[in-house]
């Protein structure tokens, strides 16, 4: 399967190959911005401001005093990925899998006054590939809900997690993509999580900068669907779930494959029609190298009656819209929404609406878009259907997560120009130079992408979005957080010095972001494709 490929313009790319080489340049000409339908997007470089400000600062401090206890934010590796390092690497010593140990948590703001004093709590390292890393992502369970910095308006939960965002040279790209995503989600009623960067300190030794944000859970500041009651087997709760080529991991009750209406072919959206090109997104033979994908049910269920509910309606709810998208055919769900049947008295577009919440859609498909995310086809990417008594039985899509190899840290839409979330995307196994073992899609993006009626809600949401200064605030929110926290940034990579020392990761990285030499470089970088990506967008969307 041949890949969509785009031609750029020379002086475009001829920066992108030289990538951060000149931190102080503006590497696009006046000749080749991009004159937008709303206005004229150019791209700013970012300086070292005059006044740096300081970071909150959270502490975590162990209750034991034991002389390795540090190896709990050192050593741990999340089982399947060692097991997966273990399989190509000769007398590997498999490490502890991610523990927790108990803590004391305090938080001051930049301003050194104290928000939080020794809470009761647990910490333990988080993720997946990541957990590799010397600075690994951290989860903090505390003993009861706090809130944190404001985030999530204000919400006391007992989860929050530490990113440590190890790989992203500008540190920046998570921050950035949340915050737009929360500008664009919550104004729908949607859940975005919040954050904020901080200092950490882990008994009192410095551990640079991670991003403080949300967990992904249930809850009703977070993912507000039914909880079951404990024990409760019935089927009228919320189900949470992840598009997840790790659902083999989980236990049989937390899993469950996707038929995908039978593996049917799909139409990549690549601005020509798809070039000719069709994709199916599971294996369709023994030696097709795919690698499975399924659904995580990340929420409670308690019974073999729940599991195998919530896996008949969402492998029917993808039938139903590939049929109207693809068949031009209104299929509809009996009373119970266990069997789908032909429907002539409703439109595909109304047999769509029924069960899935477009308007959600549009919205993670607009960031997903946007942020040209390697790991699209493959995981962290949510969704969730409440069936109590208030829910909406609808497939909803909602908390937009794991931007670090996004936005050109990885060799994916480099120039910023092209379709990419509902188009081909390689294996992420693929390294600098894109590739990987096979080429795939995410099926629930591309799957409406050629009905009219749906790309017009996204250009509506767009236009809204972007005459509202979305974009643009994303762009100097990059711009003022490098700038003013240079000395921040600087202690972290004296710290660590991943973006010099960065053999563990240096294959997944763009040639671009390969380049940097600092986090100052890294955001320009950044500043600047997302500058390209939003004005290529806009020609697109802008109505």
């Amino acid at each position: 399967m041949k890949k969509c490929r785009i031609i750029i313009p020379f002086i475009l790319s001829a920066f992108m190959l030289s990538g951060c080489s000149d931190k102080n340049k503006n590497p696009i000409s006046d000749d080749s911005t991009a004159v937008t339908t709303a206005q004229t997007t150019e791209f700013q470089p970012v300086t070292e401001a005059a006044n740096q400000r300081t970071l909150p600062v959270l502490s975590i401090e162990t209750v034991s005093k034991d002389s390795n206890v540090m190896d709990f934010v050192k050593k741990p590796v999340a089982p399947h990925v060692a097991e997966d390092v273990a399989s190509w690497t000769p007398n590997y010593k498999m490490p502890p899998e991610p523990y927790y140990e108990e803590c004391k948590i305090s938080l001051k703001d930049s301003g050194g006054e104290v928000l939080l004093s020794e809470a009761d709590g647990k910490v333990k390292v988080r993720g997946n590939w990541t957990t590799l890393y010397p600075k690994k992502p951290l989860r903090i369970k505390f003993a009861e809900k706090q809130g944190m910095l404001g985030l999530n308006d204000g919400a006391e939960q007992k989860n929050w997690l530490l990113l440590a965002e190890y790989k992203d040279g500008s540190m920046l790209r998570n921050k950035t993509a949340l915050s737009v995503s929360r500008e664009i989600m919550s104004e729908d009623g949607y859940f975005a999580p919040d954050s904020e960067l901080v200092q950490v300190e882990i008994n009192g030794e410095y551990y640079g900068i991670y991003l403080l944000t949300d967990m992904l859970q249930t809850g009703s500041s977070r993912i507000n669907i039914t909880e079951p009651e404990k024990d409760y087997t019935g089927t009228d709760i919320g189900y949470f779930m992840e598009f997840d080529g790790y659902f083999t991991n989980e236990d049989e009750l937390h899993g469950f494959p996707l038929t995908l209406a039978d593996n049917a072919p799909l139409t990549p959206f690549d601005g020509n029609g798809g070039s000719g090109e069709k994709v199916k997104c599971l294996k369709t033979s023994i030696i097709d190298p795919k690698k499975d994908v399924g659904m995580t049910i990340k929420s409670t269920v308690n019974s073999a009656e729940q599991h195998d509910f919530i896996e008949n309606f969402v492998n029917n709810v993808y039938t139903i819209m590939y049929e109207a998208a693809y068949n031009d055919t209104a299929y509809s769900f009996d009373a119970d929404y266990k069997n789908i049947a032909v429907n002539k008295d409703i439109t595909p577009r109304q047999a769509v609406e029924n069960v899935v919440d477009v308007q959600s859609l549009a919205d993670i498909y607009i960031i997903s878009e946007l942020t040209c995310d390697a790991d699209i086809y493959w995981s962290s990417f949510y969704m969730d259907a409440d069936f109590g008594a208030d829910g909406n039985r609808k497939l909803t899509f909602e908390a937009p997560w794991d931007f670090d190899s996004a936005m050109g840290c990885k060799d994916r839409c480099i120039t910023g120009e092209g379709f990419y979330a509902s188009n081909i995307v390689p294996d992420v196994n693929g390294g600098r130079k894109g590739g990987g073992e096979y080429d795939t899609v995410n099926p629930w993006l591309v799957v409406l992408a050629y009905e009219d009626w749906y790309q017009d809600i996204i250009k509506e949401k767009w236009t809204k979005a972007y005459d509202e200064g979305v974009f643009s605030q994303a762009v100097d929110m990059v711009r003022d957080d490098s700038s003013q926290l240079q000395e921040e940034f600087r202690r972290n990579y004296e710290k660590w010095d991943n973006i010099l020392k960065n053999e563990e990761f240096a294959g997944e990285l763009s040639e671009p972001a390969l380049e940097c030499r600092d986090q100052l470089e890294a955001a320009n970088f950044l500043a600047e494709w997302l500058t390209k990506r939003v004005a290529f967008l806009n020609e697109q969307w802008h109505t």
